[in-house]
């Protein structure tokens, strides 16, 4: 593959059309337009197509863009190392977390990896865990951050490694704490509730929880996004539940009573990589970190 044609394409893609990125380029379209000919006819794949007079990216050029994006900083950065005389490039760590671990949980984790040295730099990316883990599997990621271990139906060789584990408490803004007379949980029966998404695990537990305690919430919101959920129970629309790890926390920052532990639901969290053996400097004072000091109690 020539590395020309590959660029040629890159700026063509981000140009949004030939014309463009020609001018960028000081070259014709026309001849553009066969420098990227032959990168498709190198990879066998067509890399565009059209739509009325635009061009779009097909799959497989979504896909080339997303490894020529990596490519191409990949060579900035080199160029910024080189050019600045800094000797070393900066170490980072690429870290997928999946989009039901609290946001406050996924910061205390990683937080302690940002101590290693001024130029590391730490690239984080949301998503589901199903997504990350393919990724993760062709080392775009080294690490993810999960509230469950890999899904036995994934066909991935990585490597679960736990972290620690947390009961459930509930919280309220002081207001409406004050409105919670009965003894909990009783004290929840028809308060507004703000619940986790129905897709996450720790809902279906709470649900079933809930039911075996003849409790019925007024549920005024469902949100796969926790921070959300704080932000929604800060100003006091309904009480919320969280990983009682997060209780001084959420005490400090959000002014948010604790209600009450719900001791039967447990979560826990795991790093999930691709080595057996962590050797990876920031992993390893992550997991450190989250079983001494943020789960040690």
């Amino acid at each position: 593959m020539n590395f020309k044609h590959l660029y040629y394409f890159w700026v063509a893609a981000h140009a949004g059309g030939l014309a463009r990125a020609g001018a960028q380029l000081h070259i014709t379209p026309q001849t553009l337009s066969g420098q990227i000919k032959l990168l498709e006819e190198a990879l066998d794949k067509k890399l565009f197509k059209k739509s009325g007079r635009n061009l779009e990216l097909t799959d497989s050029g979504r896909l080339a863009l997303d490894y020529a994006d990596e490519i191409f900083s990949l060579g900035a950065e080199l160029e910024s190392a080189v050019r600045h005389d800094k000797g070393v490039a900066q170490t980072q760590l690429r870290v997928g977390v999946a989009d039901s671990v609290p946001k406050a949980v996924a910061y205390r984790l990683l937080e302690p990896a940002l101590t290693l040295s001024d130029s590391f730099r730490l690239i984080c990316h949301e998503g589901k865990l199903h997504a990350l883990l393919s990724q993760l599997a062709v080392h775009r990621l080294d690490l993810i951050i999960a509230d469950a271990p890999i899904p036995p139906d994934v066909n991935v060789k990585a490597f679960n490694h736990p972290l620690g584990r947390s009961t459930l408490s509930c919280f309220a803004a002081k207001p409406l704490a004050a409105r919670c007379t009965k003894a909990f949980p009783a004290s929840l029966d028809n308060m507004p509730m703000l619940l986790p998404g129905i897709d996450s695990a720790v809902r279906r537990k709470l649900d079933h929880w809930l039911n075996s305690r003849a409790i019925s919430p007024r549920v005024v919101g469902e949100f796969d996004d926790s921070a959300l959920t704080i932000a929604f129970g800060r100003e006091g629309r309904g009480v919320l539940f969280a990983p009682t790890v997060l209780a001084a926390q959420l005490k400090r920052e959000h002014s948010l009573a604790m209600l009450g532990s719900i001791d039967t639901i447990v979560e826990e969290f795991f790093a999930i990589s691709i080595e057996r053996r962590i050797s990876h400097p920031a992993i390893a004072s992550i997991m450190s970190a989250a079983r001494s000091k943020l789960f040690n109690a």
